[in-house]
């Protein structure tokens, strides 16, 4: 039976120490690759000195396979070195979920700042066309000046049939010219509303940004002085 159980256990701790060690060896001196850093947080865990359990459990192990106790004191320590082993393997799995999160994060965020990005380029659009509407409406208000002192000029003259034609027709146009400066001048309130509102849009998403980084900053200060501490 003892045979079984090290055949058992020397398998499943192969399988977990070919990942240990394959992001741990690397040559003295040498620079660590950014996926060497990964494998090493990831098997240290959250901090919980998981990497040094895995060494703790590799002593053990090098003890059990050259113990020569009785088969119940053998299995006793198997039974430990199982649950060592099961405590690191979650530690693992549990800080490969919260890397996959933050990386959904960061690339939700990517979105957030490509959508402002996109918002801003569109304001800057409506502020170009609210100066044109602007523009034309000043053109309209001049033009109704000139087409008000040009009916009193005609004012002045004696009444005539074509002139009254002429009047008739002239306070048609001003009546369309103050329509069409009344829906421009609603048209750029609204605009400018619409701005208004996506200016305080883009702060609140800015500050919301600024709390993340600011609350992310304090998780690793506070985890910092407990790794230091042990």
């Amino acid at each position: 039976m003892l045979a079984n159980v090290s055949s058992q256990i020397a398998q499943q701790l192969l399988d977990f120490f070919k990942q240990y060690l394959k992001g741990c060896l690397i040559p003295a001196f040498a620079p660590i690759p950014d996926e060497v850093i990964r494998k090493r947080l990831l098997i240290d865990g959250d901090g919980a000195g998981d990497d040094r359990r895995i060494n703790v459990l590799l002593k053990s192990v090098t003890k059990w396979c050259n113990s020569t106790g009785t088969p119940e004191e053998g299995f006793t320590q198997y039974q430990r070195m199982m649950g060592t082993l099961a405590q690191c393997e979650f530690s693992m799995g549990k800080t490969l979920m919260v890397y996959d999160m933050n990386l959904r994060e960061m690339e939700n965020y990517e979105k957030i700042y490509t959508n402002i990005e996109q918002s801003i380029t569109s304001a800057h659009e409506k502020i170009a066309e609210c100066k044109k509407e602007i523009q034309r409406a000043k053109r309209i208000r001049k033009n109704r000046q000139e087409y008000d002192a040009l009916a009193k000029v005609i004012q002045q003259h004696p009444d005539r049939h074509e002139t009254l034609k002429q009047l008739e027709a002239l306070d048609k146009e001003l009546q369309l010219l103050s329509r069409t400066k009344e829906n421009v001048d609603a048209k750029l309130e609204l605009r400018k509303k619409q701005f208004h509102v996506l200016l305080s849009t883009i702060q609140e998403l800015q500050q919301t940004l600024e709390n993340d980084e600011k609350s992310d900053n304090d998780d690793i200060n506070q985890e910092s002085p407990a790794e230091n501490g042990e």
